[in-house]
């Protein structure tokens, strides 16, 4: 005789679901208690890391462990820093520690701590975390066929593509603000 179940009890899981799962839900689990054991409560300081710390510290700069103290808040970030930027990190840790207290939504962050060891034993030698690569942005068009125009009465082709390269690369490249 089967035994019932009670309506209200949760049963466990018999199958998986059809066809493919995402990976992130198949890594969810073990990801936030990996995060966790660092200190990251929120697994998006990790990810997206190159928004929050914006691409003048973000390449310089990587997140390693958060540490909260045993009575009240004010939590400590340990950034892994290469030995040559450390002055530079330094001066802008005050506008840093507002960028990462707007991700948690509170003042977590108290104070950053600059390491300059590794992350890993000697022995792990991993490949630093990068997030995905920016898209280039697309040429003005009315530009980009101005320049095109321009070289259409240079006979030598090879020489044509070289420059039309050279006039997309010009008109997508980001220009630097000047100082006051």
């Amino acid at each position: 005789m089967p035994r019932s179940r009670k309506p209200d009890a949760k049963a466990p899981p018999d199958r998986r679901l059809r066809g493919f799962e995402p990976a992130a839900g198949v890594l969810k689990d073990r990801l936030r208690v990996a995060g966790e054991s660092r200190g990251f409560a929120v697994a998006r300081l990790l990810t997206h890391w190159d928004d929050i710390a914006g691409p003048g510290l973000a390449p310089l700069t990587r997140p390693v462990k958060v540490s909260f103290p045993r009575e009240g808040l004010g939590a400590t970030l340990t950034l892994l820093v290469a030995p040559a930027h450390g002055p530079q990190v330094q001066m802008a840790l005050p506008q840093l520690i507002e960028k990462v207290n707007g991700v948690y939504g509170y003042r977590a962050i108290s104070r950053i701590a600059l390491t300059q060891t590794a992350a890993s034993g000697f022995a792990e030698g991993q490949t630093p975390f990068a997030g995905a690569p920016k898209p280039a942005p697309a040429p003005d068009p009315v530009k980009l066929a101005a320049a095109e125009a321009q070289l259409q009465p240079i006979a030598d082709a090879d020489l044509r593509g070289a420059l039309a390269l050279l006039a997309r690369n010009i008109l997508t490249r980001k220009t630097l603000k000047e100082g006051p």
